[in-house]
């Protein structure tokens, strides 16, 4: 019989020299920008984790506070504001405090463009004058916020607005510090924001009957007494949810890492098309940077019993085989 003739190689390059012969190497100023864009990117990411990272912090600060004072004892207001011009340390943010003295009905304003739950509507904020102290001969001057009105019938008016109760009241409210005063124009009688001057100066009569009583802080009503005839909706309790601050930050954290990596694997790559090797990247390229044992356990073939197909096929080789006889030479 007539043996096979092997087949036939086709003529040319093989593919690792076809890869080597289409190697192109990469210029000094060219692997510079390279190393100059990766550097960029990962300060990029790094300011941006940073920042995501301050930001946790701030929040995880500002969680801790409001989970200290606002579940604290109301405490008389001239222990954390003594004297008119007070300004409200940071520590005694979202801490409960008690106002004896009147509301200056008349001097009422709204505060617009502050939804509710999500519903929109109006903030209404009142005066303040507490009971003359040794401190506060003429008492202090503190913009009460008393809870939260829908909108009216159109969008610069709200709906009816329940008066505060009349003559002497004691009110607990949380304290917070004045916002920064709004730009932006209001109808007359409402605000933007909640900084006291401003809000002051904005009632029928300015606020110069308020000079020199003034604080720097406002309080939100938790409580009346005696209670107002017609209760305001409630405003809510503080966010203590931290948010995505942290996972943002980590994620930055990791595009930074992935540029180094994606640099190093593309050197990695170049070194091999200058030795002529195969270049193909893969993912046990990337596991085998991470964990030699895991990759080599990858590659490596794992060894399969025969089925029992596979026994029967070969015992029915193994006896075509033995009927045949040896093949002729």
């Amino acid at each position: 019989m007539t043996q096979a003739a092997p087949p036939q190689v086709p003529a040319g390059p093989t593919p690792q020299r076809a890869t080597a012969d289409a190697y192109q190497p990469r210029t000094p100023r060219q692997w510079a920008t390279l190393a100059v864009g990766v550097l960029v990117l990962v300060a990029l990411c790094l300011v941006a984790g940073r920042w995501q990272w301050n930001r946790y912090v701030s929040r995880d600060a500002e969680i801790e506070r409001i989970e200290a004072n606002y579940t604290s004892d109301p405490v008389p207001v001239e222990d954390v504001l003594p004297a008119p011009g007070a300004e409200l340390d940071e520590a005694d943010l979202w801490r409960p405090v008690t106002l004896e003295g009147r509301y200056e009905t008349d001097a009422t304003v709204l505060l617009r463009n502050r939804p509710v739950g999500g519903s929109p509507g109006f903030h209404v904020l009142v005066p303040f004058v507490t009971n003359p102290t040794p401190s506060a001969p003429d008492g202090l001057v503190v913009v009460v916020d008393r809870g939260f009105v829908p909108l009216g019938t159109d969008a610069v008016t709200p709906g009816d607005v329940p008066p505060p109760p009349a003559g002497d009241v004691e009110a607990t409210v949380t304290l917070r510090g004045d916002e920064p005063p709004s730009g932006r124009d209001a109808p007359a009688g409402q605000v933007q924001a909640i900084a006291t001057d401003q809000v002051l100066a904005a009632g029928p009569d300015g606020g110069g009957w308020a000079e020199g009583r003034t604080v720097g802080a406002y309080g939100q009503l938790r409580t009346e007494v005696p209670p107002a005839a017609q209760t305001l909706e409630a405003l809510p309790k503080p966010d203590t949810d931290p948010g995505s601050h942290l996972s943002y930050a980590f994620q930055w954290a990791v595009f930074a890492l992935g540029a180094v990596a994606g640099f190093w694997l593309l050197v990695r790559r170049d070194r091999r098309d200058a030795r002529g090797e195969e270049t193909t990247l893969t993912a046990g390229d990337l596991l085998a940077a991470q964990d030699p044992d895991a990759a080599r356990a990858r590659r490596e073939p794992r060894s399969r019993r025969p089925s029992a197909e596979d026994e029967e096929d070969a015992l029915i080789d193994a006896q075509l085989d033995a009927r045949q006889g040896p093949a002729p030479r």
